[in-house]
């Protein structure tokens, strides 16, 4: 199953029809999907599943009709064990961002995180699970797929933010923090923090 935030609600694309009372279910044969994002866009719908038998059908025919930002970031670790977020928008978050031509995604999630935190001497350690979101940008609806590392960092010194990013701070949490922290974040961050395994790599 892939899940979808529109707007941070869930849309899942799935395989499977549950029995799920406060979820509509939709098939993608008989749905026009953007007007079903434009319906969850508008609050017309808080929670969907949308069906097919091969889930990854559903991934291509949403990546056909809605064009695609592909994005990096980091989870990254200090020696201490402590995570990295940043604040933007009223909200935590982590660092990420847009692919530059040329580059691969590890190298943009390295990049922007060294750009907006000013946290360098990354090293990454393992691949996490890739995030979706929709979001609207002058009137369109772009999904983002965001590919997620998880890194170390021996740097010591003082986090700063990219000010031009809107990241009004930088800050090492320690892990018993973290739920807290989630409360006023994305669904998308808080995935990350399941101790779920990755379904599709």
């Amino acid at each position: 199953m892939y899940k979808v935030f529109v707007n941070d609600k869930p849309l899942f694309l799935t395989n499977k029809i549950s029995k799920e009372t406060d979820f509509q279910l939709f098939l993608l044969e008989s749905i026009d999907i953007e007007q079903l994002i434009i319906k969850i866009f508008q609050n017309k719908i808080q929670k969907a599943y949308l069906y097919h038998p091969d889930e990854k059908e559903i991934m291509k025919t949403l990546k056909a009709k809605i064009p695609v930002n592909k994005a990096g970031g980091g989870l990254v670790y200090n020696k201490k064990g402590e995570v990295l977020f940043i604040f933007r928008n009223g909200k935590w978050d982590l660092p990420k961002g847009g692919t530059e031509k040329g580059e691969d995604i590890e190298g943009t999630s390295m990049r922007e995180v060294e750009e907006e935190t000013g946290v360098d001497q990354l090293r990454i350690i393992k691949k996490l699970q890739k995030t979706y979101h929709i979001f609207k940008r002058n009137g369109v609806y772009k999904l983002k797929i965001t590919h997620w590392f998880e890194m170390h960092s021996d740097f010591e010194g003082t986090p700063q933010g990219q000010l031009e990013e809107g990241i009004e701070k930088v800050a090492w949490v320690h892990p018993k923090d973290i739920p807290e922290l989630l409360k006023n974040s994305y669904e998308n961050i808080k995935l990350l923090f399941q101790e779920e395994p990755v379904a599709h790599s």
